[in-house]
């Protein structure tokens, strides 16, 4: 028999022995995959279970969520009490019973508070219970709520802009889903950035949001000589409609100036600097049936917006109705010898927008357009090929932007070789190509609109005489889960006068290109 003194001494020399890696990895994966076969063997009772008494009658005495230590209860109780057999007309089947209480979990993974999966579980209630009946069952969902407070800073650099940011996340801050987000960036071209919003659900309902926040930025846009400086806040309404289109109606109010101009400004910006307030309401109808949003191989994408600024009670010293639309369809291309998806695919996509100038509270005149509402066309995001608000009116070497535009594009997008399909990586060859023109003598003296709206129509009419200005191009895209990225090679084919164009390599970063 060994003696104490010798068991002690190899204890502590297995105590200074080194745990070898790979046999820790290997203990830490078995532990995972006994962990993941219990799981599905739960899993698997549980559909037998369903499978086989799926007809029975049942009656719902209660739904209890485990884990949710930071969630409110009524929060939760505004979500299941309406699927308790109490609150029913009817006795449930098993079947519809778990049906209804999937469908409340998947309630929960929207609010984006828990880790997915969220475990569901079936019992009876004790038979001692006197209140209790033979139909009676018990759901219990587990969960594990995800971190609360999230801290992430990084750098950026595309888009001819390079910057630093910084962003806090609070999950969930009274217990009702609620989010706080503060963000905080500085770059090269948006010299400072600081918003801040807060959002939370009603009446425990993912699919119906509201939102405020407030934003203070100051931005140099070197392409029209001067830096633009906004201070203010929105409210928002997001819900989601019975089709899927998701709806946002807000209110914006902002504070903006035009300053630091440079010494070789033009005149329209030297009159458009100084301050002025916008006042207005938004709807923004979006429709996404895309199988991926950032790099669509099938479906369909359509997108309206609607600003209306300065009209009526709304005041600001700036008035317009400002409308958006854009659309985008992707099809899948088959190759012969092929099995299943290419992941070869062409998209095509279509963007226009007018400004409409209104009149001033009470007065009876339009006003015309000023350089901070009008919009800019051209850059590595939307018409390729082109420099940042490279197309449209220009007075000198600033471009002042316009009031009516469209553009489009037809892209054909092919797996990199020995990468294939599955990979968020693509080849593209595309053309692109694009209008932006001002309205005309919106400033011509009269007690209607009159000339407004025969000037839009002239302008619209404008859009379609003779070729756009166009570009063509191969170059690399890759999703990434957050943005999409481009490595482009353009060649400009059709340039108007005064437009500039950028032959050679661009590189764009966004989530919502052209």
């Amino acid at each position: 028999m060994a003696s104490p003194v010798d068991n002690e001494d190899d204890i502590f020399e297995t105590l200074r022995k080194r745990v070898d890696p790979q046999v820790q990895e290997e203990k830490l994966r078995a532990a995972n995959e006994r962990e993941q076969a219990q799981y599905e063997k739960t899993q698997r009772r549980l559909a037998e279970l369903i499978e086989t008494n799926s007809t029975l009658p049942c009656t719902i005495s209660s739904i209890r969520v485990l884990n949710a230590v930071h969630t409110r209860r009524n929060f939760l109780e505004r979500i299941f009490n309406p699927l308790l057999s109490a609150n029913q007309d009817r006795p449930y089947t098993l079947t519809e019973a778990i049906r209804e209480v999937s469908i409340g979990a998947d309630k929960l993974h929207k609010f984006d508070i828990f880790h997915e999966p969220i475990s569901l579980f079936v019992d009876q209630p004790s038979r001692t219970d006197p209140s209790s009946t033979p139909t009676d069952i018990d759901v219990y969902l587990s969960v594990r709520e995800k971190s609360r407070i999230l801290l992430k800073t990084g750098t950026d650099v595309g888009n001819a802009e390079g910057s630093a940011y910084g962003n806090l996340r609070w999950r969930n801050v009274f217990g009702g889903a609620e989010t706080l987000n503060l963000n905080a960036s500085l770059g090269t071209r948006t010299r400072s950035a600081y918003q801040a919003n807060f959002e939370t659900p009603f009446l425990s309902d993912p699919n119906f949001r509201g939102e405020i926040g407030g934003l203070a930025s100051s931005t140099q846009k070197t392409w029209s000589s001067h830096e633009e400086v906004l201070k203010g806040g929105w409210a928002k309404l997001r819900w989601i409609s019975a089709g899927g289109g998701r709806h946002e109606l807000g209110y914006n109010g902002i504070w903006r100036q035009i300053t630091g101009l440079a010494s070789n400004a033009s005149p329209t910006v030297r009159g458009d600097a100084g301050d002025s307030v916008k006042s207005s309401i938004t709807h923004t109808w979006t429709n996404d049936r895309r199988d991926n949003p950032l790099l669509p191989s099938r479906g369909y994408y359509t997108k309206t917006n609607l600003e209306v600024a300065g009209w009526g009670p709304l005041q600001g010293d700036v008035s317009f109705c400002k409308s958006e639309v854009e659309a985008q369809g992707a099809v899948p291309i088959p190759i012969p010898g092929i099995q299943g998806d290419s992941g070869v695919s062409f998209t095509s996509a279509f963007r226009a927008g007018l400004l409409y100038p209104l009149p001033l509270g009470l007065d009876q005149k339009p006003r015309p357009s000023r350089l901070n509402d009008r919009f800019q066309l051209g850059g590595p995001t939307d018409v390729r090929g082109f420099r940042l608000s490279g197309l449209g009116p220009r007075d000198g070497a600033d471009a002042v932007g316009g009031d009516v535009y469209a553009a489009g594009s037809a892209n054909l997008l092919v797996p990199l070789p020995r990468l294939g399909a599955e990979k968020p990586i693509r080849m593209q060859a595309f053309v692109n190509g694009g209008r932006l023109l001002a309205l005309k003598n919106t400033e011509k003296d009269s007690s209607d609109d009159q000339p407004v709206a025969k000037s839009v129509s002239s302008t619209v009419a404008e859009l379609g005489n003779g070729l756009p200005s166009l570009s063509a191009g191969l170059g690399v895209v890759y999703a990434h889960p957050i943005a999409r990225f481009e490595l482009n090679f353009s060649l400009p084919l059709v340039l108007r006068k005064g437009e500039e164009g950028r032959k050679g390599l661009q590189f764009g970063i966004g989530i919502n290109l052209l």
